[in-house]
């Protein structure tokens, strides 16, 4: 039963990540990344994209798990303390880039990969 239930979960996150490949618009990365600053994304959510604390803890995006139409709604439409970005402020072409940016960043390291932490 627990083994069919780990196949059953392994079918749901490849499934889910074949969709995420599927729906990702291209981007522009280096232009993503001038929105990113330009728009002071950097404030709260970190240069690479680290997260941070700034006014309330703000989300990691360095290679985000959100697939692209989620990503695009939080930027629309935030949750919590994130101000929402109207088109007339940021372009559906300058979601889809800085999603792109943040996507190429790398996601966080695993403490094995960092030999100070391994001494």
């Amino acid at each position: 039963m627990k083994r069919l239930k780990c196949v059953a979960l392994a079918a749901l996150v490849a499934t889910v990540l074949a969709a995420k490949a599927e729906e990702v618009p291209q981007g522009d990365t280096a232009n993503g990344q001038r929105v990113y600053l330009r728009e002071a994304c950097f404030t709260c959510h970190g240069r690479s994209g680290q997260g941070g604390a700034y006014g309330g803890p703000a989300p990691i995006l360095a290679h985000t798990a959100l697939p692209f139409e989620s990503f695009r709604e939080e930027i629309r439409n935030p949750v919590n303390n994130m101000p929402a970005y109207s088109d007339a402020v940021l372009s559906e072409k300058e979601i889809v880039d800085v999603y792109a940016f943040v996507e190429s960043l790398p996601g966080a390291r695993s403490p094995k990969d960092i030999s100070i932490l391994n001494n």
